[in-house]
């Protein structure tokens, strides 16, 4: 690592360090206007301009010692007084500058959630469950971008709450391979047991805070949008919540068991491992060093046909989700997110077609000619053209297809596509872009630069909020109409001037949806750079090189014929 990474990595741990701290048992005296009495303790927060913010509440059993990686255990009773001013610490990841809770001190204890409400308004408030995002390795409720103050100040009668859950190598392992791993058979979903055991709690201690625990959404952005869309498949979940809110994120982001397996493998051999017992006498530190060399092949949550069904569409399919309302869309240009991930456009113009090679054979000749029909009529350059083959088969189309499921079988469902852009080169309508605006915090600018419109925030913020309380987005100023392949596919464009549109790029849909049969994610551990582009590129380079050989000796020649 560069000393300039090293000193910016520096500068950002110590900025998430001035927001660290570890809450106390109260002793004595406490304001009981910003204290709230739960199963297990009594919460004491603090106060901003009205609204009552209490951090790091556990809403689980601290996952350490014969509990690590073993499913949540809910709390124990507890009359005891407790601090709630500081945030849970970040689970175990790698430092990663898009990441901004991952400078937050981190550590294996890290389930715990964030509480924002206005106790003063009495009636019960609809209540919204944020799960963050970060690929199911990254992410963390220090993150500024997810704080819920500026949410609920704006909208009084919400109760708002971000839960932390164990990430990478804690929270999404197949050990069944493992001498030992039979014992861990939670393992490979562990970070969506934590999710369902924070939903828990919230159904037992929100209606102190204010909240209505039957009217419960639940909110997530990419992994998080993924955990908000399998959570409604999964039975043990399903009575837990009301809605669901997935931003650029589905079923989709899930691996098939066999998918699983390397990132075991690569965990083992770093640990030095060959045993569950090798793993379990690791010390927390020692997690933390053998993370940073596997953190980047992490798993995404395993269609294990037990707690995850083998096809997670098939729940929207026949009717089991119909009672719930479900708002899902993506962003125009998710996949140029990962130009900034990749270290800039000239990284990112290699990796992509590199990427396409390696996927390219996965298919069936006859769908490789539909890719190949796709990349001809898409306009742009190459590299382009491969990027939104990448929007669609990675984020669009698996949204389309679970909304279709669920709309075509009793649920309601309402479809948007954001458009606004970033102002930070080459990065379009990227992936997470609309966080700033859908939370109220657009002052964190990581994702969308300068060019941030309060206006389509207060916009978008309202129809969240709304879907929230009634299960329909729209607003006095905004009429969005429910999705429907019989209605053509309504859509709301969220834009500098919203709007609905019908069949949204309808053609690219027809073209490549029959390839999500091939569940197609986002892992390259195991990319090759053995492939037809870096053959090319390497030949094109090596001729270049001899032409200025040539031409250079050519040169040389003419000069001493002149001498």
């Amino acid at each position: 690592m560069s000393s300039f990474k090293n000193r910016q990595n520096a500068l950002y741990r110590a900025e998430a360090l001035k927001k660290y701290g570890e809450n106390k048992p109260i002793d004595n005296d406490y304001d009981r206007s910003v204290a709230v009495d739960c199963l297990n303790g009594t919460f004491v927060g603090r106060q901003n301009d009205g609204v009552t913010i209490w951090l790091g509440i556990p809403y689980a059993m601290p996952p350490l010692d014969e509990l690590r990686w073993r499913a949540p255990q809910p709390p124990k009773n507890d009359r005891g007084v407790y601090e709630a001013y500081y945030n849970g610490k970040t689970p175990i990841q790698t430092e990663l500058e898009s990441e901004q809770a991952s400078y937050y001190p981190q550590g294996e204890d890290c389930l715990y959630l964030n509480v924002w409400s206005d106790t003063s308004v009495k009636e019960p408030k609809a209540v919204m469950v944020f799960f963050h995002g970060g690929s199911y390795g990254w992410g963390g409720t220090a993150d500024p971008l997810y704080d819920g103050f500026q949410l609920v100040n704006a909208h009084r009668d919400v109760v708002y709450v971000t839960v932390g859950y164990r990430t990478g190598i804690m929270g999404f392992v197949d050990f069944s391979d493992v001498p030992g791993g039979e014992d861990y058979p939670d393992a490979p979903n562990l970070g969506i047991l934590d999710q369902i055991e924070a939903l828990r709690w919230v159904q037992k201690n929100i209606s102190a805070f204010g909240g209505d625990a039957r009217n419960v959404t639940i909110v997530g952005e990419s992994a998080g949008g993924g955990s908000v869309s399998l959570l409604p498949v999964i039975p043990a979940a399903r009575s837990l919540f009301r809605r669901v809110i997935a931003q650029s994120g589905s079923v989709a982001l899930s691996y098939a068991k066999d998918e699983c397996k390397g990132f075991t493998k690569r965990l083992m051999a770093a640990a030095g491992a060959s045993s569950m017992k090798d793993l379990l006498s690791l010390s927390e530190r020692e997690l933390k060093l053998i993370n940073e060399k596997v953190n980047d092949y992490n798993n995404f949550p395993q269609r294990d046909g037990k707690l995850i069904p083998l096809d997670p569409y098939s729940p929207y399919d026949n009717g089991e989700t119909a009672d719930i309302d479900i708002l899902i869309g993506t962003n125009a240009n998710e996949l140029n997110y990962w130009i900034g991930e990749l270290g800039g456009i000239v990284p990112y113009g290699i990796g992509m077609p590199v990427r396409l090679d390696n996927d390219l054979p996965k298919f069936k000749k006859e769908d490789q000619k539909r890719i190949r029909q796709f990349l001809k009529e898409t306009k742009g350059s190459r590299l382009w053209r491969i990027t939104e083959f990448y929007n669609e088969i990675m984020f669009r189309l698996p949204a389309i297809r679970q909304a279709e499921g669920h709309s075509m079988n009793g649920g309601r469902v309402f479809m948007y596509y954001w458009t606004h852009p970033s102002s930070i080169p080459f990065r379009g309508a990227c992936h997470a872009v609309e966080l700033a605006y859908v939370s109220g915090n657009t002052d964190q600018t990581i994702y969308t630069g300068a060019n941030v419109s309060k206006e389509l925030s207060r916009i978008a913020m309202a129809a969240w909020v709304q879907f929230a309380k009634t299960g329909d987005p729209s607003t006095e100023e905004l009429r969005w109409e429910p999705y429907s392949i019989e209605e053509h596919r309504p859509t709301m464009v969220l834009s500098a001037s919203p709007h609905i549109q019908r069949n949204v790029l309808e053609r690219q849909r027809q073209l490549l949806r029959p390839l999500l049969r091939y569940w197609l994610n986002a892992s390259y551990a195991e990319v090759s750079y053995n492939v037809p582009f870096v053959r090319k590129t390497v030949a094109l380079g090596a001729l270049t090189a001899a032409a200025l050989v040539v031409g250079c000796a050519l040169i040389k020649s003419a000069m001493d014929d002149k001498k």
